[in-house]
C-alpha cells in the first residue's frame, strides 16, 4: 500500500499547531459549552465569533463567497446532516489557500473550546483512514478537507446571522441575534474508527479513542446499576441503527425515558453529570456554563434527566444511549462495524436543544 504518497495529500502541516495533538489521545473534557434559544442570559462568544466569520470572508475570492455565503432565511440552514455526501452546503477546505483555511479554522476554534477543537482535528484525519482502508469503496468522498464553512447573514451587522461547519461525522451550527451565540445546536460528532486499530504514518495511532468519554462514561453507568435500577435504564434489548431524527430541523419530541437522576445513587449521578460535562465540553466555556445553568434551572432540575440504554452492556457489541432532560437531548449509538469489519466501532452521538434547535421554537 503506498501510505507514504496518499498521506501527503492531508497537507498536515497548514494545520495550526493548537489542532495538532501529541499522541492524538483524548484525554477527559473539561466544561465549556453553549447557551439555549430562550436563554434570559447572552454568551459573550458572539462578537468573538462575528470578528473570526468577517475576517474569513473578507478573505475569499468573489466565487468562494458566492459559496460561502448564504441568506439567514435560507432554508439550508436547518439542512444538516453528518453521513458523507459529494454534495454539501458551504465551502469546503480543499477549495480555500492555506491562509484562508487558518482563519476557517480559527473561526471554528473560536466557538469550541480546546477539547472541541482536538476532537473535531481528529475526527477529519479519520478521514483518511477511511479512505486508505476503504480504498475503491470510498469513491471519492473520504477526505480531511471535505469540510464545509457556510455563513448565513451578514456577522458584521446586527441582524441574526448563522454559521454552519459540517461533513462526514461533524455537523456544528450557530446562531447569533443582537451580537449574542444565542444557540448551538445540532452538535454532532462521529468516530470511525471509534477506536484506531492500525498504525498508519502521520494519522491517528493505534489505540486512539477520540470519543472515549462519551462511550466510557456510560459503560460505566450501565454497568453501575442494580437489577431494579437495570430494569427502568434498559429500554430495549437491541439498539436502533441510528440516532433519532437524524438530520431533522428539530430533536425527537416524545418524553424522556429509562431511569431518573433521583433514583441513582449518589456516585451513580456524578457518573451521569460527567457524561453531560462531556458532551457540553465540545463548545466554549462560557456556553458550557449555559447549558449546564439551563438544567439546574429547569422544572425539576437535575432530578428531570434520565438515562436510557440499549443493546450490549459491554464493549464490542452494538449499544446505544440517550441522557435526556427539559432543555436538551443527549443521543449515542456505536452499533456499525468499522471499515475493516471490526463490529461496533463507529460512533454517532449528538447534543440538541428540546427548546428548539437552530435557535427556532421547538416541534
Amino acid at each position: 500500500m503506498k501510505n507514504a504518497g496518499s498521506i501527503a495529500r492531508i497537507r498536515l502541516l497548514r494545520t495550526p499547531a493548537v489542532w495538532l495533538v501529541a499522541g492524538l489521545v483524548v484525554a477527559g473534557v473539561v466544561a465549556g459549552a453553549r447557551p439555549l434559544s430562550n436563554a434570559p442570559e447572552p454568551v459573550a462568544a458572539g462578537p468573538s465569533l462575528a470578528a473570526a466569520a468577517t475576517a474569513w470572508i473578507d478573505s475569499l475570492a468573489a466565487p468562494q463567497v458566492a459559496k460561502a455565503r448564504r441568506p439567514f432565511a435560507d432554508p439550508q440552514r436547518t439542512d444538516w446532516h453528518f453521513v458523507p455526501k459529494f454534495d454539501r452546503k458551504g465551502l469546503p477546505l480543499r477549495d480555500m489557500t492555506p491562509a484562508q483555511q487558518d482563519l476557517a479554522r480559527g473561526l471554528l476554534r473560536t466557538a469550541l473550546s480546546e477539547a472541541g477543537s482536538t476532537k473535531t482535528q481528529i475526527i477529519m484525519q479519520l478521514e483518511e483512514i477511511l479512505r486508505l482502508r476503504e480504498g475503491k469503496r470510498a469513491k471519492n468522498v473520504r477526505d480531511p478537507e471535505r469540510y464545509f464553512f457556510t455563513v448565513f447573514g451578514d456577522p458584521s451587522g446586527r441582524e441574526p446571522w448563522g454559521l454552519s461547519v459540517e461533513g462526514h461525522h461533524l455537523s456544528f451550527n450557530f446562531t447569533i441575534r443582537d451580537g449574542h451565540l444565542v444557540d448551538s445546536t445540532p452538535q454532532f460528532l462521529g468516530a470511525s474508527p471509534a477506536t484506531v486499530k492500525t498504525d498508519l504514518p502521520g494519522l491517528p495511532a493505534a489505540g486512539t479513542r477520540v470519543l472515549r468519554d462519551e462511550e466510557a462514561l456510560a459503560f460505566d453507568l450501565v454497568q453501575a446499576l442494580d437489577e431494579q435500577q437495570r430494569k427502568q435504564a434498559v429500554i430495549t434489548a437491541e439498539p436502533a441503527a441510528e440516532i433519532r431524527a437524524a438530520g431533522a430541523p428539530q430533536p425527537p419530541g416524545e418524553p424522556p425515558v429509562g431511569i431518573r437522576h433521583a433514583d441513582l445513587r449518589p456516585e451513580q449521578r456524578a457518573v451521569l453529570r460527567r457524561i453531560v460535562e462531556v458532551y457540553c465540553g465540545t463548545m466554549v466555556a462560557e456556553v458550557a456554563a449555559e447549558r449546564l445553568r439551563l438544567i439546574d434551572e429547569a422544572a425539576g432540575g437535575w432530578d428531570a434527566v434520565m438515562f436510557a440504554w440499549s443493546g450490549a452492556t459491554k464493549p464490542g457489541l452494538g449499544h446505544a444511549y440517550r441522557v435526556e432532560g427539559p432543555t436538551f437531548s443527549i443521543e449515542f449509538c456505536n452499533v456499525q462495524p468499522d471499515a475493516d469489519g471490526n463490529p461496533a466501532n463507529h460512533i454517532h452521538c449528538v447534543w440538541r436543544d428540546r427548546t428548539g434547535d437552530f435557535d427556532l421554537p421547538a416541534r
